[in-house]
């Protein structure tokens, strides 16, 4: 369903969107970088409900079913790479900030007052500038596979950086699936590796939902716009855990590292063979820190 969140038409999926579930703690779930919500697969969905949470999801802003960007063109990821690199801002269509403020709109447009914030890659940078701007809505926040995005933390392995910049050969479904597996495949979880059929079927499901890949990339350059996060940690008063997997080549562990640094309290976990992805095996890992992590006293209130 669509709801108007920051004055943007968002796509949500909401487990209590039949009322059944407005006296449960809400979750809200925040994808990473070009995926949409069905990024958060039913098995990672389906514990938290089971747990007793009222579990929300959007496609952010650019991707998905939600409002597009369009109209404010594309710039060079290159060129604004090399901005970056010798101390100029990075231009972006949009900020990460906005991107939290749109989260914030879809509990508002929801109605819900509080909810502990849980985001993965991007959506966990996206997640960390929510507690920061609106601590009275956050319960907790869980920071899974990101970073603070610090200057001088290392970036991808030169085998990933490479697959962000590549571009599949064409458009045809089958050679966008193949393309996007091989990527998968190549950030994965190396001690949980991903079926292939089953993943094929994922990939294809959201080929077919939305493709938009200049989303993707103006997406890309709100994260390297979004210079300032750093100072901004510090500002997080809500209890936070801070998920890792220390085979991650996509944001290397160094990265969580920091950011759990930077919170004031926060609680660092390293997932041994974890990649930066959440297959169904990593999926039960988390939650044996995720759950009991929401439960603990004085989050749920």
């Amino acid at each position: 369903m669509k709801v108007k969140a920051n004055g943007l038409q968002i796509e949500v999926d909401d487990s209590g969107a039949d009322g059944s579930q407005n006296e449960r703690p809400v979750v809200l779930l925040i994808m990473g970088l070009g995926m949409q919500l069905i990024g958060w697969p039913d098995y990672f969905v389906r514990p938290l409900v089971d747990a007793g949470f009222r579990v929300i999801r959007h496609d952010n802003r650019d991707i998905g079913l939600s409002q597009g960007f369009e109209h404010a063109g594309q710039r060079s990821v290159v060129w604004q790479s090399i901005r970056q690199r010798i101390g100029l801002r990075v231009q972006s269509a949009y900020t990460l900030q906005d991107m939290a403020d749109d989260a914030l709109g879809v509990l508002d447009a929801l109605g819900v007052q509080q909810a502990h914030i849980i985001g993965a890659s991007m959506g966990g940078m996206i997640a960390q500038r929510v507690a920061a701007t609106a601590p009275q809505r956050v319960l907790s926040l869980t920071s899974i596979m990101s970073s603070s995005g610090a200057r001088g933390l290392p970036g991808p392995r030169p085998e990933v950086a490479r697959g962000l910049f590549n571009r599949p050969t064409s458009r045809d479904e089958d050679a966008l699936v193949d393309f996007s597996v091989k990527f998968v495949n190549l950030i994965g979880s190396p001690a949980y590796p991903n079926d292939p059929t089953a993943l094929a079927t994922r990939v294809r499901t959201g080929i077919r939902r939305a493709y938009r890949p200049d989303g993707l990339v103006r997406q890309m350059l709100a994260i390297g716009a979004d210079s300032q996060r750093p100072t901004v940690l510090a500002k997080i008063k809500s209890p936070t855990l801070v998920v890792h997997g220390d085979a991650d080549k996509l944001v290397p562990i160094e990265c969580g590292h920091d950011t759990a640094r930077r919170i004031p309290g926060a609680r660092f976990v390293s997932v041994p063979g974890m990649g930066h992805d959440l297959s169904p095996q990593l999926s039960d890992i988390l939650m044996r820190h995720i759950i009991p992590f929401l439960r603990e006293p004085g989050k749920a209130a």
